[in-house]
């Protein structure tokens, strides 16, 4: 009972944690809401700024026009026109300093987009806005003119400039603009302005150049030798693990008996040395194709990565094999507050069942006594209420289980539910009757009992059939549905207490005194085994036939399982009984010619003077 009690302690102490971690992932999904929030609300301010730099800048060049236009002798003028001047520089810091906060306080929030060369290699990461581009459309139209360049055949590499534009520099080749580089870039990067867009215009043109010269004749025969070797070395090594695991097999069957034994314990064999031997190939089987499954997946990228236009290849081929592994993987991490969940809900509710348990087996063991609650109830009741917790549990984990919201799944749980229903029709109501039958009390095991015409011991009893066994042995199964509708005799509920009362019916003619029947019947009883003395058994004249008497004798015993060998006593008694004084068991019939026989009445009630008549013949003569 301590350790049931110590057990629940303990997990609702670990249910609680779980609630907590629910809830730290609760706080963990608010925490990315509000990144994308602030990254939004830093999109809104950069324009923001962006206006008020480009309504700066417009003042700022008529300020400098005026300061332009001022005479040498106007100081007072001139010196109100760069104050203006200088505070619009301010204001410039400023900007860049908020600016650069700004960003400093989103860059491990913030996600990047990758610009890549010809040769599908990364450039560089852009993160800011240009006008109504976002990083990633920057990203992929800088991609694009890049291989527009690169297959131009009159490219000249050097003819790509770095041109100084209004607050940026722009990388440009004739008439295009390959790419704007803004201060915005300059602050994510952390570097210059200037030597930000040296970098990129050396990476955009380096990576021309090297698809070029990795696109050459040279380089495409030396490739086309290096996949056939790798080719080769594989398709050796694959020989020599396929020939290695042959000579493994020979060597293991061969020295089979030598190395394994049959695991037994007494008389019960576990694993005998053949099933051993199954197992353990079963495993090397599985070991030889993990190291196929290996050496695919470092040769294909070996072999996928000597081409550039194939290096992507081998990610794309196993993001195909690896993509579900890795759905299933991230379902089942995300899953697992929900999982921990419906794991400490299945415990608390299985040492609950058992504490259940424990109070229902004090129950049966009369430990524990409830008024109007009989002991043989208690298991039966047990299961009840543990069937109603495991559905309530179920109830409590249901809204847990993946997909449990999903219109498909409620459609295949109510069609489930309707082939149940009309497929358990039968099913129920024979629970229902075992029920029923258990509250009722009619009958417990061991009773022996008949039900309609089968007569036996009962040896089980469940919610859906009652099986009895026979004096021949004969196992029959009964639903319950049947023996509720029909008629149940128990012989024994009342044979331990005043006794089992049996009787067999005897029919004697009429010249036996009915005294002298009584008493040989009651004799016979008496001789009987098993059959009690207290009460003394009795007959009872059950009819008085045509030609003779039905005399019954009832005797109480408490063997209600012995019936079958006590009427065979019985019955033999009666006969020795009968023959011991002269009471000849007939059942005689008679004609209406009575002259020249007997009377029928017992000798005792006929007169002492008493004669037998004699025949009566008489002859009719004809006159002639």
């Amino acid at each position: 009972m301590k350790r049931v009690l110590k057990g629940m302690a303990c997990l609702t102490l670990v249910f609680i944690g779980g609630v907590a971690l629910a809830q730290a992932g609760n706080v963990a999904q608010t925490s990315d809401s509000l990144n994308s929030a602030a990254l939004h609300s830093y999109h809104r301010q950069m324009a923001d700024i962006e206006r008020n730099r480009i309504a700066d800048s417009v003042k700022k060049a008529d300020l400098e026009a005026q300061l332009k236009r001022l005479k040498t002798t106007d100081n007072l003028q001139k010196e109100e026109l760069l104050r203006k001047l200088k505070e619009i520089a301010d204001n410039e810091q400023q900007r860049i300093a908020a600016k650069k906060a700004r960003i400093d306080s989103l860059r491990r929030s913030a996600k990047g987009y990758q610009a890549v060369g010809v040769m599908e290699d990364t450039l560089f990461t852009l993160y800011a806005r240009l006008g109504s581009l976002t990083a990633q459309e920057r990203a992929a139209n800088i991609s694009r003119r890049i291989q527009k360049l690169y297959d131009d055949d009159f490219l000249k590499v050097d003819s790509i400039l770095v041109v100084k534009s209004e607050n940026a520099y722009d990388i440009v080749y004739g008439e295009m603009v390959v790419m704007s580089v803004t201060e915005n870039d300059a602050l994510w990067s952390g570097e210059n302005l200037l030597a930000l867009t040296t970098h990129y215009h050396k990476a955009i043109k380096d990576s021309i150049v090297k698809a070029r010269q990795e696109n050459s004749l040279k380089k495409l025969g030396i490739r086309i030798g290096l996949v056939l070797l790798v080719i080769a070395l594989t398709w050796l090594i694959f020989w020599a693990i396929g020939r290695g695991y042959r000579r493994l097999l020979l060597h293991i069957r061969t020295n089979k008996g030598r190395w394994l034994k049959d695991l037994s314990y007494k008389d019960y064999t576990f694993l005998s040395a053949e099933q051993e031997l199954q197992v353990i190939l079963f495993f090397l089987k599985i070991f030889r194709w993990f190291i196929y499954v290996m050496l695919l997946y470092i040769s294909l990228p070996i072999i996928f990565s000597i081409f550039p236009f194939s290096r992507d290849w081998a990610d794309s081929l196993f993001h195909l094999v690896w993509a579900p592994f890795k759905t299933i993987l991230m379902a089942v991490w995300r899953y697992l507050p929900n999982l921990f969940s419906i794991l400490v809900i299945y415990f608390v509710m299985k040492y609950f069942i058992r504490f259940v348990k424990y109070i229902f087996h004090e129950i049966e063991a009369d430990k524990l006594k409830l008024a109007g609650f009989h002991a043989d109830w208690a298991m039966p009741t047990y299961s009840i209420v543990r069937i109603l917790l495991y559905a309530f549990m179920f109830v409590l984990i249901f809204p847990y289980l993946p997909g449990s919201d999903s219109n498909i799944f409620k459609g295949v749980s109510v069609f489930i539910g309707i082939l149940f229903s009309l497929g358990s029709s039968s099913a129920i109501a024979n629970m229902v009757a075992g029920l029923v039958i258990t509250y009722m009390r009619p009958f417990k095991i061991g009773d022996r009992i008949k039900i309609g015409d089968a007569t036996g011991d009962v040896v089980e009893k469940t919610l859906l059939v009652t099986r009895i066994k026979t004096i021949k042995n004969e196992i029959i199964t009964i639903p319950n549905s049947s023996i509720l509708s029909s008629n149940t005799t128990n012989y024994t509920s009342e044979a331990e207490g005043v006794g089992l009362i049996i009787h067999t019916t005897v029919t004697i003619g009429y010249d036996v005194p009915w005294k002298d029947m009584h008493q040989a019947l009651i004799d016979a009883a008496l001789r009987t085994d098993f059959v009690l003395d207290n009460p003394r058994p009795f007959v009872l004249q059950t009819s008085l036939e045509d030609f003779y008497v039905a005399y019954q004798i009832n005797a109480y015993i408490h063997e209600a399982s012995r019936q079958g060998g006590i009427y065979s006593q019985l019955h033999q008694n009666i006969q020795d009984v009968c023959n011991e004084r002269g009471i000849e068991i007939m059942s005689p019939h008679y004609r209406a010619a009575r002259d020249g026989n007997t009377t029928t009445i017992p000798a005792s009630y006929l007169p002492k003077d008493y004669q037998v008549p004699s025949f009566n013949v008489k002859v009719d003569k004809k006159e002639d």
